[in-house]
């Protein structure tokens, strides 16, 4: 299979390195392009106000690798329209650092990537380990690996989109696997205020996370009771429900 690895935590992470091994390993042919630093929380951001570089990067021996001074999403368009001459059979973003779960897919760099993969039509995964101390990436790598291959056999249509998040616990601690919906996470005081040394204020984006697990088919709920979560979501915002309303307005 030939894959497209991107990430938004820059390509020299140790989540991304962890998952081009892997793939490697499992016979994939690999390209790599992703940003040449951290860009994480960029969402669907693309960049219009000047010139993309790129730099070929020589991390891998058994792998094509780009560093492209981006968005995540800049990455994978330049990736299937530049720089991979061949035909691609699938983006992974990932492996992340820390989870994307519940509504904060709208702002993560990790999951916009892997929808830039389906909106060009290309299936796609955005896979996370959703922690950030005392990090395994190899468990991500093998699940994002695995669904890879699922995905394949299966022939999934072109536009399918899968957000992965896996607990941070050991694999032989994980209690399986659960197919779930996406939650609602919010953030309690989102903005602290500060002063400078001139004393104007200015304010830092930070917050205490606030996951709403009462929903049990969530994956929000699925990680917090350690199971990896497969969330199958879609780039078609289009609230069907209330379109069925308005159109019965006058």
């Amino acid at each position: 299979m030939k894959i497209l690895v991107t990430n938004d935590d820059g390509i020299y992470a140790k989540g991304i390195d962890a998952l081009v091994n892997h793939l490697i390993d499992k016979g994939h042919d690999i390209y790599v392009v992703a940003p040449d630093r951290e860009r994480s929380a960029s969402g669907q951001a693309i960049t219009l106000h000047h010139p993309l570089r790129t730099t070929k990067v020589l991390k891998w021996d058994k792998a094509s690798a780009w560093a492209v001074d981006g968005t995540p999403t800049d990455c994978v368009k330049l990736g299937l329209s530049e720089l991979i001459d061949e035909e691609v059979d699938l983006v992974i973003s990932g492996i992340n650092l820390g989870p994307n779960l519940g509504t904060d897919v709208l702002y993560s760099g990790t999951v916009s990537a892997a929808i830039e993969g389906a909106v060009s039509g290309v299936p796609a995964i955005a896979v996370s380990l959703a922690g950030t101390e005392k990090l395994d990436f190899s468990y991500s790598a093998k699940i994002a690996c695995h669904y890879a291959e699922l995905m394949q056999k299966n022939k999934v249509p072109k536009d399918t989109l899968v957000n992965i998040n896996v607990p941070t616990e050991k694999e032989d601690k994980i209690k399986g696997i659960k197919y779930t919906t996406l939650g609602k996470v919010r953030y309690n005081n989102p903005f602290q205020k500060r002063e400078d040394p001139r004393g104007r204020p200015y304010y830092w984006l930070s917050g205490e996370v606030n996951q709403d697990i009462s929903n049990e088919k969530s994956d929000v709920y699925a990680v917090s009771e350690n199971y990896v979560s497969i969330c199958p979501i879609h780039f078609d915002f289009t609230n069907y429900r209330l379109l069925e309303i308005i159109e019965k307005w006058k």
